[in-house]
């Protein structure tokens, strides 16, 4: 075996293990509350979105405390990795704060925006405000995961993820439907059962930093103000949230446009979507150990073992890509079958969607793990550009026209995201391949 594949397992292998759980959380809460019907596969669908872009804003600190901390800690200068943290978790303090406030005061607005019905957006709107106060608590918890899997730690954030993730799915059966002795509180008990377990999440969080953490690496050090460094999170964590953004804000239009065509289609949609994320679990894996193998390497003045680090991630990430295509093209009816038994047309359309693209998917791995590794080396500005431009220039209006004009229905709004996957993931991947390596330095803060 390549001396690098057994490093890059045991990071991604826990990072596999936490996104997994995520996942399957996902879909076992879509088939419990797909019971509630249509409407309601198609309300969590869109709230999944619109929770999607808030994270997505904010996101952008957690992976740079990642990088930068992974960096740190190759450079063997974990004070400053600790200081950063520190700084970043004032930070999430601060969006967090600004998360809640958006979701208390405009949940009705926001579901307005998307053409859904009145009695859709009555039905939902006490359910994304909650899952704004959830995202809140999850910006915090967010950038503790930055800092752990920045000095290799994926199997914290992995045991913490698993625990609030079952958490999770047992709260929102029985506040769903009342089981357990707890109270029946429909749709709203799921997004209560999603803020316990988030909850849950951050008092992990809280102790393996501050407690278990404290003595290799003084965790509960005061940090002093540091303009530089303030000014270098800020832009950084701007950057990569702005290129999250520009992704999720088209996958919310993306959402918008689907919505004309009905809510049957939003609902296999948000299946297909759902089941897809099967895939995306191993590219966020991979991304990520790209990116603390990357960092970790250029902090150790390593760049060729850098950029090595990177394509066996790459390699190995792509096989797991492909075993799981095969499973979804092969299964693809039974799979979506499980979501909606009884919404023959819903489920139909959703395994058409899941065969058109479970190969397809390669290429949201090729954009996942080299993104990794350019974060890595601090190269944000290229994946900003890049996904502003893709997403405003080729997603939204392709997805339009083929939707709109062409009238492919939930085929072509499919057809525009590959598209835009592929060749962003192209793109990431030739400019990981024509970067100079040996002049890539580490990321420092000016001194101000």
């Amino acid at each position: 075996m390549n001396s690098n594949w057994k490093r890059i397992l045991l990071l991604a292998l826990p990072s596999i293990a936490s996104f997994a759980t995520a996942t399957v959380t996902g879909t076992i809460n879509l088939i419990i509350l797909g019971q509630m019907g249509a409407l309601i596969i198609a309300i969590v669908g869109v709230c999944n979105i619109i929770m999607y872009n808030a994270f997505a804003i904010f996101s952008g600190l957690g992976h740079t405390i990642n990088y930068l901390v992974a960096q740190n800690y190759g450079q063997n200068d974990m004070k400053k990795g600790i200081e950063r943290t520190n700084m970043g978790l004032y930070l999430a303090l601060l969006f967090g704060f600004l998360i809640m406030l958006a979701g208390w005061v405009g949940s009705d607005f926001i579901l307005e925006l998307t053409g859904g019905s009145q009695k859709f957006v009555e039905t939902g709107s006490d359910y994304l405000r909650i899952r704004f106060y959830a995202m809140a608590i999850g910006i915090v918890v967010f950038t503790f995961q930055g800092f752990l899997r920045g000095i290799g730690r994926t199997t914290t954030t992995m045991i913490l993820s698993v625990s609030a993730n079952v958490v999770m799915v047992v709260l929102t059966y029985g506040l769903a439907f009342g089981h357990f002795g707890l109270p029946e509180m429909g749709l709203v008990g799921a997004a209560w059962a999603i803020l316990f377990g988030e909850l849950l999440n951050l008092l992990g969080c809280l102790f393996v930093y501050y407690i278990l953490l404290h003595k290799p690496y003084n965790t509960r050090v005061r940090t002093r103000f540091h303009t530089g460094e303030a000014k270098l999170i800020l832009q950084e964590s701007g950057k990569l949230g702005v290129q999250e953004f520009s992704m999720s804000f088209s996958m919310y239009i993306f959402t918008v446009f689907v919505m004309r065509l009905g809510e049957k289609a939003v609902a296999a949609n948000e299946i297909a979507l759902n089941v897809m994320s099967f895939g995306f679990m191993p590219a966020f894996a991979f991304g990520a150990t790209a990116t603390i193998l990357v960092g970790q390497e250029i902090g150790n003045r390593n760049p060729d073992g850098a950029k090595r680090a990177g394509t066996d991630t790459a390699i190995l990430g792509l096989l797991f890509l492909l075993v799981l295509g095969i499973i979804e093209f092969i299964f693809a009816v039974p799979i979506a079958k499980l979501y909606a038994p009884t919404e023959v047309e819903v489920y139909k359309l959703a395994a058409y969607l899941i065969s058109v693209s479970a190969f397809l998917q390669l290429f949201d791995g090729l954009f996942n793990f080299y993104a990794g590794g350019l974060r890595g080396i601090g190269d944000t500005t290229f994946l900003l550009r890049t996904s502003f431009l893709l997403s405003i220039f080729l997603f939204i209006p392709l997805a339009y026209v083929l939707i709109f004009i062409f009238d492919t229905g939930s085929l072509g709004a499919w057809i525009a995201l590959y598209t835009y996957i592929t060749v962003y993931g192209l793109a990431v991947t030739i400019r990981y391949y024509r970067t100079d390596w040996s002049s890539v330095r580490i990321t420092e803060a000016s001194h101000s």
